[in-house]
């Protein structure tokens, strides 16, 4: 009920529509239950000539005769053109009710459930990249599609049956108790035997789903890295292995579907063999009954019908229950992620950063990464980065090099010491206004399924036509664009597939200029292109890089000679600092490096 409760706040901007479908489907629902009520009508009088002319009675409400007469014109007073009218007009009133209530009902869940949606997204974008990392891409997806797709269901479609059928069910149970209530009690005995299974069953089927959902998102993660590894895949010739894995995820997903549809459609034979005992006993019953003249055979149709019509929705309305229990067994998967809590955001009362002034530095800086507390780990970094600095990160691999530079927009936050941007601790500025202070350009560089334009404006919405066109101008990039198909509007595929490297790192430095922090982060923008496409990459960082507080984080040792400030990194501490020179000359780590590189190359940056 916890989740059930939860779902019902995302209904709740919509509660006047869902109170009109509730009394659209009642109406329909007790429309539906009148059409019971015309078969005594039809068999007493319409199909017996022999019966007197008196009025025609449909129902006593506490004791009060209802007469169809009352409903229709005085100029067909008539036994059947009464019945007819009445016929007529029940199922167009119906149908009317029905209809809208169904839209009504489905509006609300559609809706609601595009604002869960929508909440959960939102939600998930904003955790840490520690998230990210306990979290597969494969299995988010699969959440916020898959199991929102089948709450969507649960409360459009099946709400709108759940009211259809549940105002039926009771318009129904007025008309077999009005008409012979001890009778009808003898007959309503059976509901408890059927209900009380059922909802055992529903029980089991929120577990079952569970699992299914689970193998339903481990079928998803593993199709979303196979198509998005391809390369990966066809290079080591293992579409063999990845087809094994996916086909018994594939079975593991069939079992535990077929445990649902077997579970599922156990309610429907027991509360139809349990109607049919029902039904043979009335038949029993009413046989003596209407020989002894205590009954009509249209009272006793009109219950039997009505009987009969009440197990369809008791029988419809047990399936609902069960894919009720299905879509919480969802919805406890999808509050999971909205109850995770968010590691990086605002504290109360967080400053505005309107502009950088002074310098970063980092005081006594240790970090782990909060997943493997006993993993690498950052220790005791002291650095101060003063405003227009270039400083360089070095050191082997493993040292904590981007780590280090993640720390400063808060990709992850500190485990103890602080970083400051001009004499204030980071986590006290604005998450947001933090971030536009500073730009990142790394070796992977990611660009959207999107127009060129559209992945420039990722550095700044508001920029106009000729400020998108300055920067790819700047970052040497206009002319590689100007000769793509739609030149600025050419779709660039999935992650920049349709670019080269040195194309894609040069709309990520446009990208980046169009943004126009003050603070740049470069790790390895390099590191993967041949000498053509470094030497164009080269000089567009280094338009990037003019007038601006710039991180390196570089492997080749030769990019970096110029650098105003080398820090040397190893096994998460800081173990040498100084210029190119002085380090060469000081024989420790960078003096080791860069001898095994045995490099001559042109510096990547100019003072």
């Amino acid at each position: 009920m916890k989740e059930f409760f939860r779902l019902l706040r995302f209904v709740r901007p919509y509660a006047l529509a869902l109170g009109a479908s509730v009394i659209f489907m009642a109406v329909a629902g007790w429309a539906h239950a009148m059409i019971a009520l015309l078969v005594r009508p039809i068999l007493d009088r319409v199909l017996n000539p022999a019966s007197p002319e008196a009025p025609v009675e449909l129902i006593r409400v506490f004791g009060r005769p209802i007469y169809l007469d009352q409903f229709v014109p005085p100029q067909i007073h008539n036994v059947w053109t009464m019945v007819a009218f009445g016929i007529l007009s029940i199922f167009l009133l119906k149908g009317i009710c029905d209809y809208v209530g169904n839209y009504l009902v489905n509006y609300t869940g559609i809706s609601a459930i595009t604002d869960l949606r929508q909440r959960v997204f939102d939600h998930v974008l904003k955790q840490d990249v520690s998230f990210f990392e306990t979290h597969s891409t494969g299995r988010l997806m699969s959440s916020i599609m898959i199991d929102i797709d089948k709450i969507q269901v649960a409360v459009s479609h099946i709400l709108a049956d759940l009211l259809r059928q549940t105002f039926t069910a009771l318009g129904l149970l007025y008309v077999v108790l009005h008409t012979d209530w001890k009778l009808s009690l003898v007959s309503l005995t059976v509901l408890p035997i059927v209900l009380v299974p059922t909802v055992r069953i529903g029980r089991r089927i929120r577990r079952t789903t569970r699992k299914a959902q689970d193998h339903a998102a481990e079928l998803n993660q593993i199709l979303q890295e196979s198509l998005g590894g391809h390369h990966v895949v066809k290079s080591f010739t293992s579409e063999s292995y990845v087809s094994r894995k996916f086909r018994q995820a594939a079975r593991r997903f069939r079992l535990e579907s077929l445990k649902y549809v077997a579970q599922q459609a156990l309610a429907t034979p027991m509360i139809e063999f349990f109607g049919a005992l029902t039904i043979v006993g009335l038949l029993t019953y009413a046989r003596d009954q209407i020989k002894a003249g205590a009954m009509t055979s249209g009272e006793f149709m009109t219950f039997v019908i009505a009987l009969l019509m009440l197990y369809e929705p008791v029988k419809r309305l047990a399936g609902i229950h069960n894919i009720f229990q299905q879509a919480i067994g969802a919805a406890q998967r999808v509050f999971e992620y909205l109850d995770t809590q968010e590691r990086i955001r605002d504290r109360p009362g967080a400053a505005p950063l309107a502009r950088f002034r002074d310098s970063i530095r980092f005081e006594n800086v240790s970090f782990h990464y909060p997943h493997s507390p006993d993993g690498f780990r950052l220790r005791e970094i002291n650095l101060e980065v003063n405003r227009g600095e270039v400083v360089a990160l070095v050191g082997p691999s493993g040292a904590g090099k981007t780590t280090l530079a993640n720390l400063v927009p808060r990709f992850y936050d500190v485990t103890s010491g602080a970083i400051r941007i001009d004499g204030r601790d980071i986590r006290e500025y604005r998450l947001a206004h933090l971030r536009r202070m500073i730009s990142v350009v790394a070796q992977d560089t990611f660009l959207f399924n999107d127009t060129v334009t559209g992945n420039l404006l990722c550095g700044r919405r508001d920029a106009t036509k000729e400020e998108v066109r300055e920067a790819a101008r700047n970052a040497l990039a206009e002319e590689f664009i100007l000769q793509l198909p739609q030149g600025y509007d050419t779709v660039i595929g999935e992650r920049g597939t349709k670019l080269s490297g040195g194309q894609r790192q040069r709309i990520a430095i446009a990208r980046a200029l169009l943004k126009n922090a003050p603070i740049l982060i470069l790790d390895e923008a390099t590191s993967h292109l041949d000498t053509e496409s470094e030497m164009l990459v080269q000089q567009a960082l280094s338009n990037l890089m003019a007038h601006r507080t710039v991180i390196v984080i570089a492997h080749r040792l030769s990019t970096v000679r110029r650098a105003d400030k080398i820090v040397v990194l190893d096994a998460g501490r800081i173990v040498e600092t100084g210029t190119h020179a002085e380090l060469v000359a000081a024989g420790g780590v960078y003096q080791r490096l860069h001898e095994m590189q045995f490099l001559e190359a042109d510096p990547l940056v100019n003072p």
